[in-house]
C-alpha cells in the first residue's frame, strides 16, 4: 500500500517537475527572444573601434597600478593633452595609415561572407595609398559555392591594389584555405592548421532499408546526370563514376585557384587534402610568417590607426527567434555537459 503511494508520488512529482522545467524553458527563450528584438530593431550598421584606443587602455590599466602617484599624474596629464588635441584636430599632422581589421568566422555555409561583403565595399570606398586590410580568419571550409563567393569578395581588393594580409590564429581549412589563398601575405600562428586542399563528398543511402520496409522511392529526371548519387534510391556505377568525375573536377579548379594565388607552392605536395600546423606549413610554403593576429596589430600600432569594421544585419522576425532558441539549446546543452563532466571526474 505505502510503494504504491509512493510510486504515485514520485510519478506525480516527476510530471509536476517536468511541466516548471518546460515552463521555465518557454519563459526563458520567450524573454531572450524579446530582447533581442528590442536590440536590433534598428536598421543595419556598421560599427568601427579603434583598436590603438582599446590597446592603449588595457596598457594604461596596469600603469596606473604600478606607477607611483608622480608618474600616474603625469600619464594622466599626457592623456588628457591628448585627448584634447585629436578633439581639436591638428591640421599638421601627417595623416596615419589605416589598417582596416575584419574577420570571418566561417561555417559550413560561409554565412559571415554576408558581413564581409558589406565591410569590404566599405573599405574600397574610403582607402587610400598606404592602407591596407587584415583579415582574421577561422574556418575549417565548408560549401564550394559559398566559399567561392567569400574567395571573390577578397579578390576585390586584390583587384584595386589594397595590400591584404590573413591572420589564421586558429585554423583556416579546405574552403578557409581558398580564401586565404588570395592574400598577398598570410601570417599562422605557431599550431594553426592550414591546407586541407581538397574536395569530399558523402551521403547516407537507405535503399536496402527502404526495401526492407516495403518503401517504394521513385525520382523522375530529365538529362542523364541530372542527378547523380541519391539518398534513397539505388546508386549505379554510372553514377557513382560520374560524381567522383564531378569531385575531381572541383579539385582541379581548386588546384587552379592556389596555384593562381600562390604560384610559389609546390602542389603535388600540398594540394592532397592533408592538413599542416603553422610551423610546416611555413617550410610548405602556405604561409609567409609564424605569428598571431595580436603580435601583427602590436607591431602596427605605433604607426597606423587600426579601425575594426564590424558589419551588423538586421535579421527577420524568424531568423531571430531561431537565433533565440538555438542560444537557449546551446545553453541548455552546455549546462548537461558540466554536469556530466563533474559526476565523472
Amino acid at each position: 500500500m505505502f510503494a504504491s503511494i509512493l510510486q504515485d508520488y514520485l510519478i506525480f512529482l516527476a510530471k509536476a517537475v517536468t511541466v516548471v522545467v518546460a515552463i521555465g524553458a518557454v519563459v526563458v527563450f520567450v524573454a531572450s527572444a524579446v530582447r533581442q528584438l528590442g536590440m536590433l530593431r534598428g536598421q543595419d550598421r556598421l560599427d568601427v573601434n579603434n583598436l590603438n584606443d582599446r590597446f592603449r587602455d588595457l596598457a594604461d590599466a596596469v600603469r596606473e597600478t604600478v606607477l607611483p602617484d608622480s608618474e600616474r599624474k603625469k600619464l594622466a596629464k599626457k592623456r588628457r593633452a591628448e585627448e584634447k588635441a585629436r578633439q581639436k584636430g591638428e591640421p599638421d599632422q601627417p595623416r596615419k595609415p589605416h589598417v582596416f581589421v575584419l574577420d570571418f568566422d566561417g561555417d559550413l555555409h560561409a554565412h559571415a561572407v554576408v558581413a564581409l561583403r558589406e565591410e569590404i565595399s566599405t573599405v574600397l570606398q574610403i582607402a587610400e595609398a598606404g592602407d591596407e586590410v587584415l583579415l582574421r580568419l577561422e574556418s575549417e571550409g565548408g560549401l564550394v559555392h559559398a566559399y567561392g563567393l567569400a574567395a571573390s569578395q577578397l579578390a576585390r581588393l586584390r583587384a584595386r591594389n589594397i595590400p591584404l594580409t590573413v591572420a589564421v590564429d586558429k585554423v583556416a581549412a579546405s574552403g578557409g584555405y581558398l580564401m586565404a589563398c588570395v592574400a598577398n601575405r598570410i601570417i599562422g600562428a605557431p599550431f594553426a592548421i592550414l591546407g586541407s586542399i581538397g574536395v569530399i563528398g558523402q551521403l547516407p543511402n537507405f535503399n536496402r532499408l527502404l526495401k526492407r520496409m516495403d518503401i517504394d522511392y521513385e525520382m523522375h529526371t530529365a538529362g542523364e546526370f541530372k542527378r547523380t548519387l541519391t539518398m534513397f534510391g539505388e546508386n549505379s556505377d554510372a553514377a557513382r563514376g560520374k560524381f567522383r568525375e564531378e569531385l575531381e573536377d572541383t579539385h582541379g579548379l581548386f588546384k587552379a585557384f592556389v596555384a593562381e594565388h600562390r604560384p610559389q607552392l609546390d602542389l603535388d605536395k600540398v594540394a592532397t587534402g592533408e592538413h599542416w600546423f603553422g610551423s610546416r606549413a611555413l617550410e610548405l610554403q602556405l604561409i609567409d610568417a609564424v605569428q598571431t593576429s595580436d603580435d601583427y596589430l602590436l607591431e602596427k600600432a605605433d604607426t597606423a590607426d587600426l579601425l575594426e569594421l564590424k558589419f551588423h544585419r538586421r535579421k527577420p522576425l524568424s531568423e531571430r527567434l531561431s537565433d533565440s532558441f538555438a542560444r537557449f539549446s546551446r545553453g541548455v546543452r552546455r549546462g548537461l555537459q558540466d554536469n556530466v563532466s563533474t559526476r565523472w571526474r
